[in-house]
């Protein structure tokens, strides 16, 4: 699979971000199926509070979900939330980035986001995708990582 080197979206607050302003830092872009659900909340507060660690490593971390910004502003503020949460209502992203499939629930299958995240070096290249998301542990796996490319 071959995912796109840059994207365009907006955050909660209605800034525009790219990947490629990112060249030059590890960027973190996890992918997941709604705001305010028990995983997406417990996956989001991993990274809120991790931050300051990663902020410190020079990581930036980029959420992105097919909900809209006025979500996504209710999900940051409810969650103080801080880092940019990405709003990819027609899925280009989302597909491109192959985050979008098949999901069971209840017995039910139907399409939709999948937890998903990309570590992308300040190469600009992937250094690895996690599929199979613990979203309480995700930060710190991910720091873990890091380390470990770093090194």
């Amino acid at each position: 699979m071959t995912i796109p080197k840059d994207f365009e979206l907006a955050d909660q607050n209605g800034q525009v971000h790219k990947l490629s302003q990112y060249l030059g830092r590890f960027v973190v872009v996890y992918f997941y199926p709604k705001d305010d659900t028990p995983g997406c909340t417990a996956e989001a507060c991993s990274f809120r509070d991790k931050f300051a660690e990663l902020k410190k490593m020079g990581v930036t971390v980029l959420g992105i979900s097919k909900d809209g910004p006025a979500a996504h502003k209710k999900f940051a503020a409810k969650y103080q939330l801080n880092f940019p949460i990405l709003s990819d209502e027609s899925k280009e992203v989302i597909k491109a980035f192959g985050a979008w499939g098949e999901k069971k629930f209840m017995g039910k299958t139907f399409e939709g986001t999948l937890r998903k995240t990309f570590l992308i070096g300040p190469d600009g290249e992937i250094k690895k995708v996690y599929e199979n998301v613990n979203p309480i542990n995700h930060a710190a796996e991910i720091i873990k990582d890091i380390q470990s490319i770093s090194a």
